[in-house]
């Protein structure tokens, strides 16, 4: 098969024997997948992968141990636990120190014509949904386990801090939830996109109106600034849900946290089902959202288009 390979410098095309897929497992023919901000970091050093990244996929399945899975278009959850440990006996798999995640640790991903993963992790797709808007469920599921995990009363004041692809959709599953509600954006175009689908948006350069006055802020810039600026807008006592990966440190001077007494929440991977849920219901949307498709054998063209600052989505076709 044709495959993307990472080894740990630099990223290259080039032939790969299909995936074998283990007991349990399903083998995937990739249809779409999407590059994330997840692999751009990988590809600067983060996790120390070697492999085929990219995570964000939607397939169809070729063969599984479930006959009727086949031909079946799906998406799937990435980690992959050992069901054996501690952590995972707590209810905690997708936290197992053993686990496989797609295309981001000890398991080849969805930049490659074929993947493997548990038939547990797959999600059948509706035809209502095409594979453009159902390539953003593993990002949107990253949005809703904010909720999932947090309790947000109606009353609440909320901010979303970032103007990317997960800032949009953390921004829409939450701004029905919140007594107030702003998104900090920096680039003017992507805020104008954000303004378009009626989020109330600002400027990061007016926060000093804003700061020290929200309950919960959702941090989702993905650079390592984000977070003291979460902590600049959050009130005392109030809650930042810390949403970026990213390989350089941080440098944040975390003694306003700890000062203001703020709680700090990690947040990551979500509920695939309630994420098809509001992709079904167009509770949200993901389409003014997708910046470029283009066909796999123009992926250097892709991975540049996705690194660029105005970029939301960008997507690579394997339909071909």
């Amino acid at each position: 098969m044709r495959a993307l390979y990472f080894d740990g410098k630099n990223i290259e095309e080039k032939r790969m024997p299909r995936p074998r897929p283990g007991r349990g497992e399903a083998l995937i023919k990739v249809r779409v997948a999407g590059i994330c901000s997840t692999d751009l970091e990988i590809l600067r050093g983060y996790m120390g992968f070697r492999g085929v990244p990219g995570h964000e996929f939607v397939g169809t399945v070729v063969s599984a141990p479930r006959r009727e899975l086949e031909g079946m278009r799906v998406t799937g959850e990435i980690n992959i636990p050992c069901h054996r440990c501690s952590i995972c006996r707590r209810g905690l798999e997708k936290h197992c120190p053993q686990r496989q995640v797609l295309g981001i640790r000890g398991r080849h991903g969805a930049f490659a014509e074929y993947l493997a993963l548990p038939v547990k992790n797959l999600h059948p797709l509706p035809p209502s949904l095409s594979d453009e808007e159902a390539v953003f469920t593993e990002l949107l599921a990253a949005a809703y386990e904010i909720p999932e995990r947090l309790r947000i009363p109606r009353d609440s004041r909320v901010a979303v801090l970032g103007d990317g692809r997960l800032a949009a959709l953390v921004a829409q599953v939450l701004y029905p939830r919140a007594g107030e509600f702003l998104l900090f954006g920096r680039g003017e175009g992507k805020m104008e996109r954000l303004r378009n689908i009626g989020l109330p948006v600002v400027n990061i350069s007016e926060k000093d109106k804003y700061l020290r006055s929200y309950d919960i802020v959702a941090e989702c810039t993905g650079v390592p600034a984000g977070l003291s600026l979460a902590s600049q807008l959050a009130r005392p006592q109030g809650t930042i849900v810390l949403k970026s990966t990213f390989f350089s440190a941080s440098g944040s001077n975390l003694s306003a946290v700890v000062v203001d007494e703020q709680t700090i929440h990690g947040s990551r991977c979500g509920p695939f089902a309630e994420a098809l849920r509001a992709l079904a219901a167009k509770r949200v949307q993901v389409l003014p959202f997708l910046t470029a498709v283009y066909p796999f054998h123009r992926w250097r063209t892709a991975v540049r288009r996705a690194r660029r600052k105005d970029s939301f989505k960008v997507l690579l076709d394997l339909r071909g």
